[in-house]
This record gives structure tokens, sequence and C-alpha cells, in this order.
């Protein structure tokens, strides 16, 4: 069965695209499908109404990075970097925009970026000290996706916001590791989850670190094609209980976006609710 690219391509209208989330997170607009037929327009404030007791909601706990750093060069123009991943001390894999081989730019506090090389669809970036980790933590940013800085440059707003740092996390979030937020769950509050636990809704949380794979656009004309690239995931043992606990009773698994339904496509397809488990932990490129 062929799935053509351009089946799923559409033109979002401008107006539409926020340039900042709402003041609550649960304030955003939900929309319901029922298995019977039906649309319903609904608040996301109204979820745990939406689901039953014995149902088990899954999380993708893992943090976005301030992985983006912003620089000048000698001549004054802009270098945007994005780090993916450090291949020695202080040489780092990224993608860069307004960079070649040779540029060196300044990316803050007394720290130089000097561009060497191609590494695939990545530069490689070596850096004038060894702690990168610690300059992200300084003067990293949130990974914004482009349209949404799009959108801000617009509408003549500034690139990024300190209260992006948070905002572009969710509440859960603990483990870093992410280049992207698992965005479905940015509209969850800790009151939101507390009402779900108190209708009788298991959250179980798991793992995947968002990769260079969500910044890859889909050119292949048959979208079954499209190669993922593989991300690391981690499903804890509680996870694990949960999904069992929930599957036995009969009640709903829901999964919370696109990482934590890839993530639970893999190990349910090794075998996760079966005995001996398959392992909890490696790379998925579903």
């Amino acid at each position: 069965m062929r799935y053509p690219r351009q089946d799923y391509e559409f033109e979002v209208p401008d107006e539409l695209v926020a340039a900042e989330p709402a003041p609550r997170r649960d304030a955003s607009r939900l929309l319901v499908l029922r298995r019977a037929g039906g649309l319903e327009h609904r608040a996301f404030s109204e979820l745990p109404g939406l689901l039953s007791p014995g149902d088990c909601l899954v999380l993708n706990r893992s943090r976005v990075v301030p992985a983006r750093l912003t620089g000048r060069k000698a001549t004054g123009g802009a270098v945007d970097l994005l780090l993916l991943s450090e291949s020695a001390p202080g040489l780092w894999r990224a993608l860069g925009v307004g960079v070649k081989p040779g540029l060196t730019a300044d990316v803050g506090d007394g720290v130089s970026a000097s561009i060497e090389a191609r590494d695939g669809e990545a530069w490689l970036v070596r850096f004038s000290t060894h702690d990168v980790a610690g300059h992200l933590k300084r003067r990293g940013l949130p990974p914004l996706p482009p349209y949404i800085r799009g959108k801000r440059k617009r509408a003549g707003l500034g690139d990024a916001r300190p209260e992006d740092h948070e905002r572009y996390q969710t509440v859960y979030s603990r483990e870093h590791g992410s280049l992207a937020a698992p965005t479905a769950g940015l509209h969850y509050t800790p009151e939101l989850l507390a009402a779900l636990k108190a209708r009788g809704v298991a959250v179980a949380e798991l793992v995947l670190h968002v990769g260079l794979g969500t910044f890859k656009p889909v050119v292949a004309d048959d979208v079954a094609e499209h190669v993922m690239l593989p991300e690391s995931y981690e499903v804890p043992q509680a996870a694990r209980d949960s999904l069992r606990a929930a599957k036995a009773a009969g009640g709903r698994v829901v999964a919370v976006g696109t990482t934590a339904t890839r993530t639970l496509e893999t190990v349910f397809a090794g075998g996760v609710l079966a005995e001996p488990t398959a392992p909890l932990r490696g790379e998925t490129s579903l």
C-alpha cells in the first residue's frame, strides 16, 4: 500500500500559528474523535472526563537540552548552531545556518566555535572550551520549532525569551536528552495530572530522547519509504507494570504524542507483555 506524500501536505494559515503559548497550559483546544464517528471540539482541561478509571496514560519525561547557540562571525554576520552530540572533548556534531568550513564564530562568554568539516547531514564544530555542556547551560537556547520562530520574526517579536526555557518543557520532564520537546505533553499541568490520578487513571512514564530524525524532512514520494533515524528509549519497570495492569483489566493505553507511541510500538512488538520480557532499553527506528 502506498502513502503518497502529497496526501499529507497542507498549508497552515499564518494567523493560526501561535507565537507564544496560552497563559495556562491546559487552556488549549482538544479535538475528540469518537470511534463511533463524529468530532467534538473541547478544551484540554476536560481530558479527565474523557478517560475512564483503569485507563493508563503514557508520558515521555525526556527533558529538552538548550542545544541552540547563536553567534557572530568576524564580519558581523549571524551564525546559528544546533548541537547534536559530542564526538570528542570540545568537538561536536551540529546543524548550522550561516556556516562553512573554516569559519570561526564568537558564541558568547569568550567561547569560539570553528567549523571544521561536513559529517553526514551535520557539521563538525570545534569549540575553544571542553566544557561545552556548561556553556550551553549558560548561553544555550531552547530549540524552538522554525514555525514559531518564524511567526515571532514576522510579528516583530524577539527570537527567544527567558520563559521559553520552562514553557518548552513538559511539567513532568526529568532526564535531559531531547533536541525538541515531546510537544503533545506541553498541555498537561500538575493539577490536571492530579485530577487524572484521582479519577483512577494510571500514569506511566517512559523516556525517549528526541533526536536529529525530528528535523529530517520527508522527501520520499511514498511516506512509507521515509527512513526514521534511531532514537534511544527506556521503559522503566514501573511503567511496564502499569501497562500490564491496564491491559489485564481491559483498560485503554493512551500514548501522549508520537514519541510515547513509537516507544510503545517498539516494546510491544518485542513482547513487553510476555514472559520473559523483551529488553526495555535500546533504540527505535519506527
